[in-house]
C-alpha cells in the first residue's frame, strides 16, 4: 500500500505519540502505545505497529524531508521491510554517501564546521600542504578569498620538533587532488563517522572491504590513492590527516587494499604504481632498525613525537600528572603547562608519552594489553600484517609480473616471509598454551595477555595446520561471547575500579576489525562452521540493536551483553543522532556487509525474523 502524507504533520504526530523520552528517535525505551495510524491525504488508513516498524516510518519520513519534499509517498512494504535487508540497504544506499569526503572546495565546507575546529571560532581552518605539492598549495591559496581557510606549506623535512611547534596551530593535512576537465577536484575518501571526520589509517582498509562489496569501487580506489599520496608526501600512511598525526602511522593494510581493488579493476598500470609505493612503505616505515624494526628481527610500533598527544582533551592525563605535580607543589594545570613548554623536564613522563603515542599508533587505543610498554612489544597482529605484506608481494610479483618487479623477485619476498614466520614461532607462539602472545623485547618474555589479536595469524595464513587447530580449540572458547569475539578475556583485563578504569579495546567490548580478520582466518583454514557461528553472533547483535534503537550502528559493542551501550572511555561514536543516522559507523557498516557475504542463507533468515521473535537465538 502507498500512502501519501504531509511529512511535517505526520512526523510531529508520530513523535508526539511515540517518542516519549523526547530524543527524536523511536526505541524500545519509549513508552508510547507502539501503534500509529498513518492516514493518507486521500483518507486511507494504515496502522504501523512495533518499535522497529515505527522507527522505519520515522526514517522514511525524514529521508523524504531531507530530499526537499513536503508530501511523502509511504510504501507499507518498506515500513515492513525485513531487518537484514533494511540494514544492508541503508548502508549501501545512504551511509556510505554520508561518510564520503573530498579535500576540494565542496568538501572543505564540512571540515570548517567540524567539532575539532570549534576552539578556532574566530580563526581560519589551517590546511597544511606537502612541500612538493604545488598543485594543492596553489589551489588552496586560490580559495582563501572565498572560504575561511589558510594554506600553509609544510617544510621539506618534517621533524618531531616541527610537529610539536604547530600543535597549538592544528589543522587538516591535504590529500590527493586531481584535475578533471580543467577543474581541480579531490580524490574521494570515506571517514569513520561522528567526530572522526578525516581519513584514518586502518579504518580505511576495513571500510574499503564494505565499499567493494557494495560496488563502490571508485571510492575504495580513492582510499588507496590517498594512501599512496600520504606515503609519497608525508612518509607514511597517517593515523589520520590532521597536523598532529604527522609523526604517527597505523596498522599496515596497504597491500591487502591494493590487491582487493585490483581484483575489481584489473588495472595493471595502477597496480604497478601502488606496488612500488607499498614496497617503499615496507622498507622506510617498518624495516628501519632502531625504529619500528627490533633487534630480534620482528616489528613493533614506535610513534615519534614529543610530549602530550595534542588530540586528547584537557584532563585526560590528570591521574598520570598528579603525583609529579604534588611532588613539586604545583596545581596540575600549571604543571601540565610547564611540562608542555619545556620549563619542567621529566624523563619518566617523556618515556610514558612514547608508549602512549605508540598505543595510539597501534590502533588499539587504549588497552591494558599494551598500555605503559607498547613501544617495547613485538605485537602479534603487527607481525601477522607484515607477513601478509611479504606474501602479498611474492604472490603479486608471481601472478602479474612474471616473478620479478623493480629488481625484487618472488623468491626474495618468500624468503622474507619464511624468516618472519620462524621468528614469530620462536618469540610469539606458545606451544604449551596453544596461543600467540606479544613479546616484550626489554624483559625478553611473552606477555601472557589473551587478546583477540592472538587469532590474527589465521587471517595472514601464518599458522601451520596444527597451530590453527590449537588456536581455534583454545582461543575461541576463551574469547567468544554472546555478540562475537571480545577484545580480551576478562581475566587478562583484570579488575576495574575508579583508579583502574575500563579500556575500550578490552573485555567486554568487541570491534569490527577483529571480527572481520577472524572470520577470514577461519575460512582460510576451513573452519566454516566456527566462522558461521561467530558471524551470526555479530550480525545478530548489530541487527537486534538496529531494530530496537532506530537503526543505530555504532563504533563498537559490548559483546558480553550484546549491546551498543558501552561504558568506557570516549563513549560510543555513532549513537548521537536525531531521527535517522546518516552514517552508521565506517568499519561497522563494512563488517555487516562482509558478514552477509559469508553467512549461510538459513542464518540470514533467522536474523530477518528478529522482529517477531524478540529473543536471542
Amino acid at each position: 500500500m502507498i500512502l501519501k502524507v504531509h511529512i511535517e504533520t505526520c512526523l510531529s504526530q508520530l513523535l508526539f505519540q511515540e517518542d516519549t523520552d523526547h530524543d527524536k528517535k523511536i526505541t524500545i525505551e519509549d513508552r508510547g502505545p507502539k501503534a500509529f495510524d498513518v492516514v493518507s491525504l486521500s483518507g486511507e488508513s494504515y496502522i504501523v505497529k512495533g518499535t522497529y516498524h515505527l522507527s522505519n516510518l520515522l526514517q522514511e519520513l525524514v529521508i523524504a524531508k531531507n530530499q526537499g519534499f513536503e508530501i511523502a509517498s509511504i510504501d507499507s512494504d518498506v515500513i515492513e521491510e525485513k531487518p537484514v535487508d533494511r540494514v544492508s540497504k541503508m548502508i549501501k544506499d545512504y551511509y556510505w554517501d554520508g561518510l564520503t569526503r573530498m579535500m576540494d572546495e565542496s568538501g572543505i565546507q564540512s571540515l570548517i564546521h567540524d567539532t575539532k575546529n570549534e576552539s578556532l571560532a574566530s580563526e581560519k581552518l589551517r590546511i597544511y600542504v606537502p612541500f612538493k605539492d604545488e598543485l594543492a598549495f596553489n589551489y588552496y591559496r586560490s580559495l582563501e578569498h572565498k572560504l575561511p581557510i589558510t594554506a600553509i606549506k609544510l617544510p621539506e623535512a618534517i621533524s618531531p620538533e616541527y610537529v610539536k611547534s604547530i600543535n597549538n596551530k592544528p589543522g587538516i593535512l591535504a590529500l590527493k587532488l586531481q584535475t578533471s576537465n580543467s577543474e581541480t577536484v579531490g580524490v574521494p575518501f570515506v571517514v569513520p563517522g561522528g567526530r572522526f571526520n578525516e581519513m584514518y589509517g586502518w579504518d580505511s582498509y576495513f571500510e574499503s572491504v564494505g565499499l567493494l562489496i557494495d560496488d563502490k569501487v571508485d571510492l575504495a580506489k580513492g582510499m588507496a590513492d590517498n594512501f599512496q599520496y600520504e606515503i609519497e608526501h608525508y612518509g607514511k600512511i597517517l593515523n589520520a590527516n590532521r597536523s598532529y598525526y604527522l609523526t604517527r602511522t597505523q596498522p599496515p593494510f596497504y597491500t591487502s587494499l591494493i590487491r582487493e581493488v585490483f581484483e575489481k579493476t584489473n588495472d595493471k598500470a595502477w597496480l604497478k604504481s601502488h606496488l612500488k609505493t607499498a614496497i617503499k612503505e615496507y622498507e622506510t616505515v617498518w624495516m628501519v632498525k632502531g625504529k619500528r624494526l627490533s633487534e630480534n628481527g620482528l616489528n613493533r610500533y614506535l610513534a615519534e613525537g614529543i610530549g602530550f598527544p595534542p588530540e586528547c582533551e584537557m584532563g585526560h592525563f590528570d591521574a598520570i600528572l598528579k603525583p609529579y605535580a604534588d611532588e613539586v607543589n604545583l596545581p596540575i594545570r600549571e604543571y601540565e603547562k610547564a611540562y608542555a613548554e619545556g620549563q619542567i623536564v621529566n624523563k619518566e613522563l617523556d618515556a610514558y608519552f612514547v608508549h602512549d603515542r605508540t598505543v595510539r599508533e597501534s590502533g588499539h587505543d587504549t588497552s591494558y594489553r599494551i598500555e605503559g610498554h607498547c613501544a617495547d612489544l613485538n605485537l602479534v597482529e603487527l607481525n601477522a600484517m607484515l607477513y601478509k605484506y611479504e606474501t602479498d608481494f611474492a604472490e603479486l610479483i608471481t601472478q602479474e609480473f612474471d616473478g620479478i618487479f623493480e629488481n625484487y623477485t618472488t623468491q626474495f619476498w618468500n624468503e622474507k616471509a619464511e624468516m618472519r614466520k620462524n621468528l614469530v614461532n620462536r618469540y610469539l607462539w606458545n606451544e604449551e598454551k596453544g596461543l600467540y602472545f606479544d613479546f616484550n623485547v626489554k624483559t625478553n618474555s611473552q606477555s601472557g595477555f589473551v587478546s583477540a589479536t592472538t587469532l590474527t595469524p589465521l587471517w595472514a595464513k601464518l599458522c601451520s595446520e596444527n597451530q590453527a587447530q590449537q588456536l581455534i580449540e583454545k582461543a575461541v572458547p576463551l574469547l567468544k561471547e554472546k555478540g562475537g569475539i571480545a577484545g580480551s578475556t576478562k581475566r587478562s583485563r583484570g579488575d576495574i575500579s575508579e583508579d583502574r578504569p575500563q579500556r575500550q579495546w578490552d573485555y567486554p567490548n568487541g570491534w569490527a576489525p577483529h571480527q572481520m580478520m577472524i572470520w577470514k582466518g577461519l575460512f582460510n583454514y576451513g573452519y566454516i562452521n566456527e566462522a558461521q557461528e561467530l558471524i551470526y553472533r555479530w550480525l545478530f547483535m548489530i541487527t537486534r540493536n538496529a531494530v530496537d534503537y532506530n537503526g543505530t550502528i555504532p563504533e563498537k559493542y559490548d559483546v558480553v551483553e550484546a549491546t551498543h551501550k558501552v561504558f568506557a572511555e570516549y563513549g560510543n561514536v555513532g549513537t548521537d543522532f536525531e531521527y535517522i543516522t546518516q552514517e552508521g559507523f565506517g568499519w561497522m557498516n563494512a563488517s555487516y556487509q562482509y558478514g552477509l557475504t559469508l553467512l549461510h542463507n538459513s542464518y540470514k533468515e533467522k536474523l530477518n525474523n528478529l522482529v517477531s521473535t524478540e529473543k536471542l537465538f
